[in-house]
């Protein structure tokens, strides 16, 4: 990184080395347990109840912060307007590559708020589910990008997310089955009442292209009380990717119905190419490409080592 590069950077977040923000621990009781952590873990990370305790209860405690910042401003614009505020549900949106921990940042984030002192009702929703069925991705050529920007329904998500934020009920998403890979057809998922909506997914730091009637749209980002970029250097990414394709072809792969059944039979040198060729033509790509460039973009950007612990903290200056 350059030195103006730097300094711009420098303009924008505060930057923490791990042992100094471990300097914002203090003594508030972990509500997690070994049991529960190991639970929500994903199955090549290995979170420990003193990294959540020195890493993830500070950030805990800053998305607390700007939630009760929202509710004075929510607050203090009713007293301005003289009109009726209905509270919108507080909405984080997790970034990150493949294999970087976005589901199980988000599923740690879900158990730690809702212990919360207003135990808030949480809900947890994948980007994977606005993605198109295989057989609209068929049709448009795009199975091979899978998960790159344009496979994504992105007028349903954003669709979505205004109705959240209007505070509507009864809305429904779609289901993603990882097993078939792919859209469940007429299968609905109800999202029930919440306080928090917590939003996964590689790309929803992005901004989105012009479009030819060159009509202004929202981005997804837009609609974020907070967000998180999940980071790491590439070859940690594509290891980790490696390593969870090796333990899928032993578990998910193994089922007869699995989308990826052909590569369970794979022999372990037959498999490591294949995840590495997968990662080099598709995911680091879709990293470089589409991903990463969003990364600034962030309220927070949590840099993991090879080990998955945190080592670096970038926190966006108010």
């Amino acid at each position: 990184m350059c030195e103006r590069q730097e300094a711009i950077l420098n303009s924008i977040f505060h930057c923490y080395k791990r042992d100094q923000w471990v300097r914002f621990t203090h003594a508030t009781p972990l509500t997690i347990t070994a049991s529960k952590l190991k639970k929500i873990t994903g199955i090549i990370e290995e979170l420990t109840l003193e990294e959540v305790h020195k890493i993830y209860n500070p950030l805990i405690q800053i998305i607390s912060d700007y939630m009760h910042g929202k509710t004075i401003i929510n607050n203090r614009f009713q007293q301005f307007t003289g009109e009726e505020q209905k509270k919108a549900p507080f909405i984080i949106g997790i970034a990150g590559s493949v294999a970087a921990g976005k589901s199980t940042l988000a599923r740690l984030l879900l158990e730690l708020l809702r212990h919360t002192s207003t135990k808030p009702r949480i809900v947890l929703v994948p980007t994977d589910v606005f993605l198109y069925n295989n057989e609209i991705l068929e049709e448009k050529k795009l199975m091979m990008r899978k998960g790159f920007p344009e496979s994504y329904d992105i007028t349903h998500l954003i669709h979505f997310l205004a109705c959240v934020k209007a505070g509507k009920r009864n809305l429904s998403i779609p289901v993603y089955s990882h097993l078939h890979y792919n859209i469940l057809p007429q299968t609905w998922q109800k999202i029930p009442p919440h306080d928090i909506l917590i939003l996964e997914g590689l790309n929803v730091l992005q901004t989105n292209r012009m479009q030819a009637s060159h009509n202004a749209m929202p981005f997804v980002s837009d609609f974020f009380d907070f967000s998180i970029y999940l980071d790491a250097q590439t070859e940690d990414l594509e290891r980790w990717y490696v390593m969870r394709f090796l333990k899928l072809r032993q578990q998910a792969f193994s089922h007869t119905e699995s989308f990826f059944h052909r590569f369970a039979k794979l022999s372990d040198t037959e498999a490591v190419d294949t995840a590495k060729n997968i990662w080099k033509s598709i995911n680091q790509p879709n990293l470089h490409d589409n991903i990463a460039p969003t990364k600034y973009r962030a309220h927070m950007v949590l840099q993991k080592n090879r080990n998955h612990s945190i080592d670096q903290i970038m926190l966006r200056k108010l």
